[in-house]
């Protein structure tokens, strides 16, 4: 069997980025879950997110 054909044959383990809801929907129904707290980069506010990208340069 190829790698992709054995993805799925193991418990699932998933990595949630931002929305708790889902990790908890999942943890709900015994899925692994590590979760990460994320948001975009000043709220998602592009030209706000261009500004703070100068600061590291």
């Amino acid at each position: 069997m190829s790698e992709k054909s054995n993805l799925l044959q193991g418990p699932l383990k998933v990595v949630n980025i931002g929305l708790d809801s889902f990790a908890d929907e999942l943890k709900s129904q015994g899925v692994e879950v590590q979760n990460v707290d994320w948001s975009p980069p000043a709220s998602g506010d592009p030209r706000m997110a261009a500004l703070l990208s100068k600061l590291g340069s």
